[in-house]
């Protein structure tokens, strides 16, 4: 029992009283409120832990969620106890205490049904209440747990979901059993310890498991950890979560956020999704020995861009080039590389002129070639190696992810996470949140995850006008506004309703973009409905920005000030009004400063 390691905590003179505090839910939350606050420092000169406001709203939103399973019927007996705790106190902390408790209301009870927040003892807690066990009954439990080999997980959870967070849950519990030994050791309350000298003694790791199994099933703890610890796998069975940190960091050094998703997919195979990645780390850590030199260590690198890609296949030439400094035209660093139906074993570097249409370099020579040959050859090797797993393919100078792999680095990007959505996943979602992803991808993977998501909706001119209308919007006044609105030319607008384009023409971002596109159609279109913003952008946007001589930005601004009602000056203050980042970045470099 909880009771008999923490000691002192006031328990019994909490349930004393009245009736309805001998039910054994109201009890079972008791132990756990006033154990937890108890844990945390809270002042018990009164004979219970005193339940200041940030400790309450810890318990609530962190403890509580971390520790304790409670079934979702039984969640609003932990606030009720931390009112009647409140109440044994003057009035002003009750008033305090029922404030939190209310304003973290929603946040205790979205964390405590999280499956993110699950540790294999509040699982196992849940399916065993699920089937009827008595969780205070250690037989019971027992004989319960037997029936429950091969339980499935939470959808959308992994089983290194629950490993990581049992992990954590383990570290936070020892190092708040230990914290509060030291704490009264060195001053000793007067109402007495709260951790004896016989309990520490016996190891923290033996709390830590008398009380898991109190806030979550009696014997759970003990059960876990011998006859059915296969059930409860720890960090040994997870090799492969040293590559998942490795893409991690790959995401987080690309878009800043494991937040921002990566794109979806058009293909996942599903399979061992485990097994797969052990496989695949093994193939990493023999890649990562010095006779795969000097590309081997690169194999995460290259799994997550291959992924950032959409999947799309990459070339292994125009790879290597990029690891040997060479330019590389930036319009073509994403453009996807067609794979041939079938290619000789043994990789060849591409003739010349393919080398040139890949690089988009024109001057190239043969001895620029046969320079980049061995580079190639070495990063083909490491490929070829991955490829070995099934989960990688080379075919000529082409290279890529499996559908199957796909799924696995799906899978260990997931239990990082980081957001990487599949194909359906992203078809649901709203059209500000599709614009947002979608500006951050690769201009072929947008078109083909707009176009889906456009197919999913029947290309009605109601998805149509709400898809352009977030392009006017997201992001809107933050340097990313510009991004945005280039996924205009991500879209098929020669297949889009009339109506739809017609109903942007006043949209002040997008207006200019719509017009153009219906006069490419042969439609009529009224540009007096276009707005001075929307013109201005437009002609901001199609100015040569990002490579070229700045003679040539310099002539292409010139051209649209000299038709411009006003001149550069007034084109430069509309620019500006419209978008002040991107018309500093574009302008700013020929000397044209913003009003």
């Amino acid at each position: 029992m909880a009771e008999t390691v923490l000691t002192n905590t006031g328990l019994d003179s909490f349930l004393d009283g009245a009736p309805e505090r001998r039910d054994p839910v109201f009890v079972r939350a008791a132990e756990a409120v006033l154990g937890l606050l108890a844990l945390r420092g809270a002042d018990r000169g009164s004979g219970v832990p005193e339940p200041t406001p940030a400790l309450v709203r810890q318990l609530l939103v962190e403890d509580l969620p971390t520790f304790v399973y409670a079934a979702p019927g039984e969640l609003d007996v932990y606030p009720a106890v931390l009112g009647e705790l409140a109440g044994r106190f003057d009035g002003e902390l009750r008033e305090r205490v029922a404030a939190v408790v209310h304003e973290a209301a929603p946040d205790f009870e979205r964390a405590m049904t999280d499956p993110g927040n699950l540790t294999w003892h509040r699982w196992y807690a849940s399916l065993l209440r699920a089937c009827g066990a008595d969780l205070a009954d250690p037989d019971d439990v027992r004989s319960r747990l037997a029936a429950l080999d091969g339980a499935p997980l939470p959808d959308g959870v992994h089983r290194a979901d629950l490993m990581g967070r049992t992990a954590l849950a383990d570290v936070l519990l020892a190092e708040a059993l230990t914290r509060a030994y030291v704490r009264d050791a060195e001053e000793p309350p007067a109402i007495g310890p709260l951790l004896t000298d016989h309990a520490v003694a016996t190891g923290i790791g033996k709390v830590a498991a008398a009380l898991q199994d109190r806030w979550t099933a009696a014997g759970l703890a003990e059960e876990l950890a011998g006859a059915y610890a296969r059930f409860a796998p720890g960090p040994d069975a997870f090799p492969h979560l040293v590559l998942a940190d490795a893409l991690l960091d790959e995401h987080l050094d690309h878009f800043g956020d494991a937040a921002v998703p990566v794109p979806p997919p058009p293909a996942i195979e599903a399979g061992p999704a485990e097994r797969d990645a052990d496989t695949l780390i093994a193939a990493v850590e023999e890649l990562a020995e010095e006779e795969f030199e000097p590309y081997g260590g690169e194999a995460p690198h290259l799994l997550y861009v291959v992924y950032r890609r959409g999947c799309s296949a990459d070339s292994v030439a125009r790879k290597a080039a990029e690891y040997e400094d060479w330019s590389v035209d930036p319009d073509l660093e994403d453009l996807p590389v067609p794979v041939p139906a079938q290619a000789p074993d043994g990789y060849a570097l591409p003739p010349l002129p393919e080398l040139v249409r890949l690089l988009g370099t024109a001057d190239l020579t043969e001895a620029d070639r046969a320079g980049l040959e061995g580079a190639a050859r070495d990063l083909a090797t490491v490929l070829d190696r991955l490829a070995a797993t099934g989960l990688v393919f080379r075919t000529g100078d082409a290279f890529g992810l499996t559908p199957r792999g796909a799924g696995v680095v799906r899978y260990l990007l997931g239990v990082r996470g980081v957001a990487a959505p599949d194909a359906d996943e992203a078809r649901g979602w709203a059209a500000p949140e599709v614009v947002a992803a979608a500006a951050g991808w690769p201009g072929c993977v947008a078109t083909r995850v707009l176009a889906d998501w456009l197919h999913a909706r029947g290309d009605t001119a109601e998805a149509w006008s709400e898809l352009l209308a977030a392009l006017g919007s997201v992001h809107a006044g933050t340097s990313d506004a510009a991004a945005v609105r280039g996924l205009f030319h991500a879209l098929d607008t020669a297949a889009a309703p009339p109506e739809a384009l017609r109903g942007a023409l006043r949209d002040p971002v997008i207006g200019a973009y719509a017009h153009q596109a219906l006069r490419l159609r042969g439609e009529p279109s009224d540009l007096i409905q276009v707005g001075t913003s929307a013109r201005a952008l437009y002609v901001l946007d199609a100015l040569p920005a990002k490579k070229g001589p700045l003679e040539s930005r310099r002539t292409a601004f010139d051209e649209a000030a000299a038709a411009w009602p006003g001149g550069s000056a007034a084109l430069v203050r509309a620019m500006a009004a419209a978008d002040r980042h991107e018309t500093e970045r574009v302008l700013g470099p020929l000397g044209l400063t913003a009003p």
